[in-house]
């Protein structure tokens, strides 16, 4: 029977931070910051897309999106794992 696996982990944060600015006639938030439709419907699966094409362009790791219990309009976590239990291919 074979042990546990040794594993080791690194974090990386790209964090981006959405802002608007209004006139100073603004009432507040009655349209429920209707402003980041843009953002949640276009920009950020824009980025998803070009960020897991870019990841596969690398052979030996693999991506998903993890779920650590936050909302996927607040976070999404790229998972990167590079497997080294399998034999790698010998290159000349």
């Amino acid at each position: 029977m074979k042990g546990p696996m040794y594993r080791e982990e690194k974090s990386f944060t790209l964090q981006f931070s959405l802002e608007a600015i209004f006139p100073d006639d603004y009432e507040g938030d009655d349209d429920h910051q209707a402003w980041t439709r843009e953002w949640e419907t276009r920009m950020k699966p824009d980025i998803i897309k070009v960020v897991f094409e870019s990841l596969r362009s690398h052979p030996g790791w693999s991506a998903h999106i993890r779920n650590r219990g936050k909302s996927a309009q607040d976070e999404i976590e790229v998972a990167l794992e590079k497997d080294f239990t399998t034999p790698q291919p010998f290159k000349i």
